[in-house]
C-alpha cells in the first residue's frame, strides 16, 4: 500500500537561481545547494530535490506540485516580499482550501494550499 509520496524531483537549468528561489519561500536545504548538481529540500515528512539539467535538456507543462501551508497568506507575502510573482492572492476555492499558485523559474508550476476546515 502506498502510504505518502516522498519525493518529487524537478529538472531546473540553473541550479543557483532554482535554490534561491526556493529559499526565499521557506524551504530548507538539507543536502547540495547552490553550485551542485543535486539539492534536496525538506518539504514537510517528504523532499523536494532539484537535478541539474543542460539547457539542451526541455520540458513543457508537465502538471502542478501541491503543498500545504498552515499560513497561505503569510507565504504569499513572503513571496511577494522576495519579490516573486504569484498568479493571483491566496483565494477560498470551492472544493474547501485556500489556495495560490506560484511558478518556478524552470516553469514548474506550484500550489501552495490548507484545507478550510483545518483553519478554522
Amino acid at each position: 500500500m502506498i502510504k505518502c509520496i516522498s519525493a518529487i524531483t524537478l529538472a531546473t537549468h540553473d541550479m543557483a537561481r532554482a535554490v534561491g528561489f526556493y529559499r526565499a519561500l521557506g524551504f530548507d536545504v538539507v543536502y547540495g545547494g547552490e553550485d551542485a548538481a543535486f539539492t534536496s529540500f525538506r518539504a514537510g515528512t517528504g523532499f523536494l530535490n532539484l537535478i541539474a539539467e543542460s539547457e539542451a535538456r526541455r520540458w513543457s507543462w508537465w502538471g502542478r506540485v501541491i503543498f500545504h501551508h498552515s499560513d497561505v497568506d503569510a507565504l504569499y507575502a513572503r513571496a511577494i516580499a522576495a519579490g516573486l510573482r504569484p498568479e493571483a492572492a491566496p483565494r477560498d476555492a470551492p472544493w474547501g482550501e485556500r489556495f495560490f499558485h506560484l511558478t518556478d523559474p524552470d516553469g514548474h508550476e506550484l500550489s501552495f494550499a490548507w484545507p478550510l476546515r483545518l483553519a478554522e
